[in-house]
């Protein structure tokens, strides 16, 4: 990889950073605010999602 490359790269990270940033902040504020936690909906989703990644790859063996 190209020296300049590495250079576009590396700004590209750092604006989506600056960008991104406050929006993650303001999103964890609200968070904290929340009146009630969804874990059990976080657990099932993340089951799901490994579930459905054991399925594929037991369908490429």
């Amino acid at each position: 990889m190209a020296m300049w490359e590495k250079i576009l790269y590396a700004i590209v990270l750092l604006a989506m950073i600056v960008m991104f940033y406050p929006r993650m902040r303001a999103a964890m504020e609200r968070s904290k605010q929340a009146q009630e936690k969804h874990w059990g909906t976080v657990l099932l989703l993340a089951a799901a999602l490994v579930g459905f990644v054991i399925v594929l790859i037991s369908l490429v063996r």
